[in-house]
Parts: C-alpha cells; structure tokens; sequence
C-alpha cells in the first residue's frame, strides 16, 4: 500500500511540473485528502467513497483504515468557516475549508 501511494505522489508531482496537465479540481481534491480515484462507483475495501474525481467520471476512495476519517464517520457535521463551532471534531468535510464541529 505504501508503494502504491509513493508511486501516486510521484504521478501527481510530475502531473503538476508539466504545463498543459495538470489534474481536475475534484481531482486535486480527492489527492489532497490522500485519497484515491477508481473507475468503479463504489470504492473496494477498506476505501469509502469521498466524491468524485476527473471530472465526475471516477469515484474518490479514502482509505478508512487511516486517520483521513470523513466527519460524518466520526459523528460530526460539517459546517462553512464563518459558522462557530462549540466544539470542533477532527475528520473530513467535502470542501477543504469548511470545519468538522460536533457541536454549533
């Protein structure tokens, strides 16, 4: 699994160095969570589905073994920054500048 995750880090840095190809924003995304992009709509174990990548056309995986846990797994809601949370929740929201509270 290590190996498969260098060789992706590897495939997005040489994505991004060349001009012209650089990935989707759902793309980006789904790598910035340390996520995954399979063909299927479904994610295979221990991946859960975490949005989309290319540009709608595969599903984004995050691997639920990980610490990358989605807020909602975690028993949070996921709230826009200008919301106060009382208390906020580690875990991962759709949009990466929104926050995980567990209480509003």
């Amino acid at each position: 699994m290590k190996l498969f995750s260098c060789l992706m880090a590897l495939l997005l840095f040489l994505l991004q160095a060349v001009p012209g190809l650089s990935l989707p924003k759902d793309t980006l995304r789904c790598v910035g969570y340390h996520g995954f992009c399979f063909h299927s709509k479904s994610c295979p174990e221990p991946f859960a589905a975490f949005g989309t990548c290319f540009r709608r056309q595969k599903t984004c995986c995050i691997d639920t073994t990980s610490n990358f846990h989605t807020c909602q797994d975690e028993g949070g809601h996921c709230v826009p920054p200008e919301i106060k949370c009382l208390q906020e929740q580690v875990g991962l929201c759709p949009h990466r500048e929104w926050k995980c509270c567990t209480e509003v």
